[in-house]
């Protein structure tokens, strides 16, 4: 359930955290979305911020809605032809791709579908399904096409499976699978190669550190250096020539505050300014010099859901 202490204090900590770590970014709170929601993913596209899909009582929702930065403003679009939380999300030439998701609570009913949004007409088709239903599965764009790595399938065992979509024919095909099979990653296309990033085996708890580099010129995985604090559910984009992994969860220890990036071009992992509060089943999308966060949950689970709308800037 929804908890407003935890959120005012919250945002209480956020002017003193924020102001004592200016010099490794800074966070402010905008307005927040029109309902606490989790398990979301995050998509900018045509200078907007979308928030799609999520959890409210345990079910996946058709949720979208549109935030303007221009005037700060929430507005609801047509909803997604079905409810689906931890959903992966793409956009190519403006146009938002959602893969997979899960239909209810904890993990449950995973599917193949795929969907494509058009924000200008705000209609959503259907496209060619995933080979089988994956939730929780990492998603990123290379080369203007899609790929989906990793994941977790309707029998709740997570999986290794490596999927790329091409828009323009509207195909699926399968590439090299995953070295460690895990879900609840951070998947990140950077300088021509994609990167899959911690996760987590079964539960919050399996969390990994993981660091797994995919170089489509060989179709083959190599290791790369191990997130400094291993961890699953976490939001993630790439920022400034850097791959951001912020937030995550686990049962025993909370949730992570962390916010740390990763230099492809020195091969080393930087620590930036922490969230005020940790977080985790929430989402992450860059619009100019500003990664917008939107939703989770402030505790591990289901539990503190939030409706804050957090924003990133460094330096």
């Amino acid at each position: 359930m929804y908890r407003p202490a935890a959120a005012l204090l919250s945002i209480i900590c956020f002017a003193a955290s924020a102001e004592a770590q200016s010099a490794q970014g800074s966070w402010v709170l905008k307005t927040p979305l029109p309902t606490p929601r989790n398990e979301v993913a995050l998509a900018v596209a045509n200078g907007k911020v979308f928030v799609l899909g999520g959890s409210e009582k345990g079910v996946g929702v058709p949720g979208n809605w549109e935030y303007d930065p221009a005037t700060e403003r929430w507005r609801d679009r047509a909803p997604m032809p079905r409810g689906l939380d931890h959903l992966g999300v793409a956009v190519v030439d403006a146009k938002i791709y959602t893969i997979g998701g899960f239909q209810r609570s904890v993990h449950q009913g995973a599917v193949e579908s795929v969907f494509e949004y058009d924000p200008a007409a705000d209609t959503w088709r259907a496209l060619a399904p995933l080979k089988a239903g994956r939730g929780s599965v990492g998603v990123t764009v290379l080369g203007g096409k899609i790929h989906a790595v990793g994941g977790r399938n309707v029998d709740g065992t997570v999986v290794a499976t490596h999927e790329v979509f091409d828009p323009a024919s509207g195909q699926w095909r399968e590439l090299a699978p995953l070295p460690t099979a895990r879900d609840h990653l951070a998947v990140v296309a950077i300088d021509g190669k994609i990167h899959a990033v911690g996760g987590r085996l079964a539960t919050s708890n399996d969390k990994l550190g993981v660091h797994e580099i995919y170089d489509p010129a060989t179709n083959a995985w190599a290791s790369g250096p191990p997130l400094p604090t291993a961890r699953s559910g976490v939001a993630y984009t790439a920022y400034q020539g850097m791959i951001m992994v912020v937030g995550g969860e686990s049962r025993s220890t909370g949730t992570f505050k962390e916010n740390e990036a990763f230099d492809p071009k020195s091969g080393r992992w930087v620590t930036l300014a922490p969230m005020p509060a940790g977080r985790h089943g929430f989402g992450a999308a860059v619009l100019g010099s500003n990664v917008f966060f939107a939703g989770g949950s402030l505790q591990p689970g289901a539990d503190a859901i939030t409706d804050q709308l957090i924003v990133f800037s460094f330096p």
